[in-house]
């Protein structure tokens, strides 16, 4: 009688774990083709569907899936680890290629290493969700100090804080200022603390979370199961975002990223605006042997050295590009790094020349006597002192590595 007992305790445990407050586990297959009896219209009925078929979040036995009922702090992240794993035909799961090779190296060695027995279910024996909070908090996806309850119900603040940290590890985040502007626009913002408005600009300007039809963003609300796998469906798959518009006289543009994303950059003023467009055109001379990624143009000695910087793994000693011209939009400065290789200068003059042209204007011909003369100093062997010195109206900052034989250029407009 006693084994009976004990048998029956562990299937409620193992139940409790797999669907508790998400409902019981239901059969995906079915969850696709007929939709629960309380989502027919619903405005998240297909993501619902599709979620459910990934084994993301359950239905109930009695064939609703409550779609308005709130989810809490814990349920959140087992649907997070969930949403970034597959499901296989015989219910195991295992963490998508996808996802794995968006995470550091560091955070690759800590799933392999820390976390290679992790079976993506509950625990049965102590709290339910530990393994789950545990492997978010590693990934560093969420502080888990910062929660005093797991089990209180997961607020649009909460959410978009778990959001920015995971984009912060899997992708990169988007430029402030234009996720600021669009938090603003929303009446209720200012009810939110200013690290969490930073974490709400983060989602928006990522087409990941959106405001209320009544001009409110929805601070304190409390997120329901429909809204959390709709939002979770545009984290782990990018098609699903929402499109976010830019305004060119607002100097806002969208520029490409390294893996063939995009980023929306706000530029302080006209001046490097239209450095930018310099700096595409600039590259242009070296033929394919350069990369324009957000405001940086990289200058390859030639495909070879194009092919060792872009694909050397992550947490190895990193190639290098040998020169490099730079937007610094957030500072409002502008910068060329060169390494003095052999026939480095020779084979980049003659972009940083087109560059100077734009930004320095009738001023330019002083830039570039200056760039050539501490470029060959440095290149011959010879002691050269980092230095400041004023080129028209911009302050010029050199740092010299003799060591290295590399030199940074930082410019920026002097101070009224």
């Amino acid at each position: 009688m006693k084994r009976y007992v004990l048998l029956f305790f562990t299937i409620t445990l193992l139940t409790f774990g797999s669907a508790g407050a998400f409902g019981t586990r239901i059969d995906h297959a079915s969850a696709a083709t007929a939709p629960f009896k309380d989502t027919r219209g619903h405005w998240a009925e297909q993501t619902i569907a599709e979620m459910v078929k990934r084994g993301v979040l359950a239905g109930y036995p009695d064939g609703n899936f409550k779609p308005q009922a709130p989810v809490q702090v814990d349920q959140f992240i087992k649907m997070l680890i969930f949403s970034y794993s597959d499901l296989h035909l015989n219910g195991s799961r295992s963490w998508s290629s996808g996802f794995l090779q968006s995470l550091s190296s560091e955070n690759q060695a800590i799933l392999k290493q820390d976390y290679r027995y992790f079976t993506f279910t509950p625990n049965t024996v102590g709290y339910w969700a530990k393994d789950f909070i545990e492997i978010a908090s590693d990934l560093h996806f969420l502080n888990k100090s910062r929660y005093s309850d797991f089990q209180a119900n997961m607020t649009r603040e909460n959410v978009a804080e778990i959001i920015y940290y995971t984009l912060q590890e899997t992708e990169f985040l988007e430029d402030g200022i234009f996720g600021q502007k669009m938090a603003q626009a929303y009446g209720d913002i200012m009810g939110a603390s200013e690290r969490e408005q930073k974490f709400i600009a983060e989602s928006l300007v990522k087409g990941i979370m959106v405001g209320y039809p009544n001009g409110f963003f929805g601070v304190g609300d409390t997120v329901t199961r429909a809204e959390a796998l709709v939002i979770l469906n545009r984290l782990t798959d990018k098609t699903k975002r929402l499109a976010v518009k830019v305004s060119p006289e607002k100097l806002e543009r969208i520029v490409p990223t390294a893996g063939g994303g995009n980023k929306i950059v706000v530029f302080p003023d006209k001046r490097m605006w239209d450095a930018y467009e310099a700096l595409s055109a600039a590259g242009q001379l070296r033929g394919s042997n350069h990369d324009l990624y957000e405001t940086t143009l990289r200058l390859f000695k030639d495909q070879s050295e194009k092919d060792s910087v872009t694909n050397h793994a992550s947490g190895t000693s990193a190639a290098t590009e040998e020169a490099a011209i730079w937007l610094d939009p957030q500072y409002n400065t502008y910068g060329v790094t060169i390494r003095l290789r052999e026939g480095a200068l020779a084979r980049n003059s003659e972009v940083v020349d087109q560059f100077a042209n734009q930004l320095f204007g009738y001023n330019a011909y002083a830039f570039r006597e200056l760039f050539a003369d501490i470029c060959k100093r440095v290149e011959s062997g010879s002691k050269v002192a980092s230095q400041q010195t004023t080129i028209g109206n911009d302050n010029v900052n050199i740092q010299v590595d003799s060591a290295a034989k590399t030199v940074i250029f930082s410019i920026a407009a002097k101070k009224a």
